[in-house]
């Protein structure tokens, strides 16, 4: 019986079989016997999840364009397929050809979110592989990318190499680089150092760590011998026109999150959000041209069948030559019934124009962040909004025959008071009032408001991975009053986040390589999937910080001194640790820091050769 055979066994067996299955229109299939590298791409949760992932379809496509190397899928089994293929002797498998994940040269990991950790554990497991690096002598080397991997060192012990940054370019030349290592016959040990003089690239055995009395972080410095660079920048793409893009994508069997054409027409944010890891890590801002993106949208379409293109970016509203795409767009594939979304809109951006276009198709609900409640909080974390932008926005859309609105908020972020809370509800009562103002024969039935508030969780390379996260006791108590106050507001539905998961989540955020041994001993004690609620155990994830003689609060509830050596300090991820001070300094006072495009703040990524156009 093949292997293929006795997964087939299992697919009746559990909850959703079309995430094992394979065989999907426009997944890339090759003759493994001639191909040099094969590649086993992971996200780290389950199949709907990761096949949502924009990053994982443009890196599939970039090493499928090399003629030696082989990408294919690996997803994390929901756990009653995890269990059936303990129980069967099932390796962890991958979905195109099904092979076992240990066969592969390169195993990828992408991490996107803390609480998925456990799952690469899990996955190592499964696949048979060790999960200490020093342990490994055969199979593939691990590699970790992704906005987390800014701050790996909660993984360090479990992997080979770190990828920071763009990996388009950065991935074909690891692939480039494990080719000419396995023809040489040399070494494992030669091949990570070889790979180490890649551009962005990490290798966390490389480097020794010292700990003050305290607790804190001494150095980190390179291990003699291994030539390796104090300091790692960060591999950045320059021109995304002349970037790996698909062409094709997957189309699924089953429903996943995002079900559409994924078309990033920009990377990167100048805008400056205090709270926003990616708004720092993904600088400079660098645009796809409106002929290429349309070019691009035009195959994808005709590859696909899909009938939404949603256009991707931090900050969509600020793509340059937006209200043109909208139309050409739009008109392009009005007869097709294509759809076009901005999932992502700034509040204080003139949009009329641009969601009259974008909508004609189909209505969906409007998204807008206000983050927090009040204005001097919006100016704490340099948000650049005000009520009347907010106001103006919703009154426009609705005006437009706009019904639904959502609004993101966060709790506990630095500063905030009961009053900031509270006047989360007092914007979802003005938004309401918005909406009856409304002549009557414009205004579209059905008003659905949603108000969301997620935890603030400090994340490293942002001006505020230098504060606590509010304690556990305030942010319940302040949801729970938040919540009876938006009672009072007819027609709006609430909805928060636990706090002992985003609790964690900021353990792990800012954890040190210490933290490692409470990762493993978590998984050990039967922590996965702790992405998803009903999976969650806060209570082994305690124990496991107990049992290996470590401290949570240190990593989540601490404020740290600015001159402190944080674990993360050996990278670089283009804006300078003095821009952040100055930024959190500047938030303590409440004032705000211009958008970048105005005229250039000094963040610090001018220093990279490739962002020489910063801030057009």
């Amino acid at each position: 019986m093949t292997l293929s055979d006795r997964i087939e066994s299992l697919l009746m067996r559990v909850q959703k079989p079309a995430r094992y299955m394979g065989g999907e229109f426009n997944a890339v299939m090759k003759d493994p016997d001639k191909v040099d590298v094969r590649f086993a791409f992971l996200f780290p949760d389950t199949y709907e999840v990761g096949m949502s992932h924009l990053g994982m379809k443009i890196l599939y496509h970039a090493v499928n364009r090399l003629d030696y190397a082989w990408c294919e899928r690996v997803f994390s089994p929901w756990v009653d397929m995890a269990d059936l293929m303990r129980e069967n002797g099932i390796p962890l498998f991958s979905i195109e050809s099904r092979t076992p994940v240990r066969a592969f040269d390169i195993l990828g990991v992408t991490l996107q979110y803390e609480m998925s950790y456990t799952n690469i554990l899990d996955a190592l497991d499964l696949a048979g592989i060790p999960l200490r690096a020093e342990d490994r002598h055969e199979g593939p080397f691990i590699v970790v990318g992704g906005p987390c991997a800014f701050n790996p060192e909660p993984l360090a012990p479990f992997v080979d190499l770190v990828a920071l940054g763009d990996g388009e370019e950065e991935t074909v030349q690891l692939v480039e680089t494990y080719r000419a290592w396995k023809a040489s016959g040399a070494d494992r040990a030669e091949f990570l150092r070889m790979a180490s003089r890649i551009r962005g690239i990490y290798v966390p055995s490389f480097y020794d760590v010292r700990y003050n009395e305290d607790g804190t972080v001494a150095a980190v410095t390179p291990k003699p011998g291994t030539d390796a660079p104090q300091v790692v920048y960060k591999a950045m793409v320059r021109d995304l026109d002349a970037a790996s893009y698909p062409d094709k994508l997957i189309v699924p069997y089953n429903e996943v999150v995002h079900n559409r054409i994924m078309l990033e027409i920009f990377r990167g944010c100048t805008r400056g959000c205090r709270f926003c890891q990616a708004g720092m890590i993904y600088r400079p801002v660098r645009e796809r041209s409106l002929d290429e993106l349309m070019a691009i949208a035009e195959k994808l379409v005709d590859a696909t069948g899909y009938d939404e293109i949603s256009l991707m970016s931090l900050s969509s509203g600020d793509y340059s030559c937006l209200p043109e795409l909208a139309h050409q767009m739009v008109e392009k594939f009005a007869q097709r019934r294509v759809r076009i979304s901005l999932p992502s809109q700034r509040i204080d951006n003139v949009l009329t124009e641009t969601l009259r276009e974008t909508q004609k198709v189909k209505k969906t609900a409007l998204t807008l962040a206000p983050e927090a409640g009040t204005q001097r909080l919006r100016d704490v974390i340099n948000k650049g909004v005000t009520e009347e932008d907010l106001m103006r926005a919703v009154s426009d859309a609705f005006n437009e025959g706009w019904s639904a609105v959502k609004l993101y908020f966060m709790i506990g972020l630095p500063t905030e008071t009961d009053q900031d809370v509270l006047g989360i509800a007092d914007l979802a009562r003005k938004v309401r009032e918005c909406y009856f103002r409304v002549p009557k024969d414009r205004r579209a039935p059905g008003l659905r408001i949603t108000v969301s508030a997620s935890v603030f969780v400090p994340k490293n390379f942002t001006p505020f991975q230098w504060t606590a996260q509010l304690d556990e006791a305030t942010v319940v108590r302040r949801q729970r009053m938040l919540l009876e106050e938006l009672k009072k507001v007819k027609g709006v539905d609430f909805k928060y986040h636990d706090m002992s998961t985003s609790y964690m989540e900021a353990v792990l955020a800012r954890g040190d390589r210490r933290t490692a041994d409470a990762l493993e001993r978590a998984f050990r004690l039967g922590c996965r999937m702790d992405g998803w609620s009903d999976q969650y155990r806060h209570d082994l994830w305690l124990r496991a910080f107990e049992e290996v003689g470590l401290d949570p609060s240190f990593y989540a509830n601490r404020v740290r001194n600015l001159d402190e050596v944080l674990p993360w300090d050996h990278l670089d991820a283009g804006v300078s640790k003095a821009f952040l001070v100055r930024e959190w300094k500047k938030a303590e006072a409440g004032e705000t820091t211009r958008d970048c495009r105005k005229g250039c703040v000094g963040c610090g990524v001018n220093r990279y050769e490739e962002a020489k156009t910063c801030g057009q």
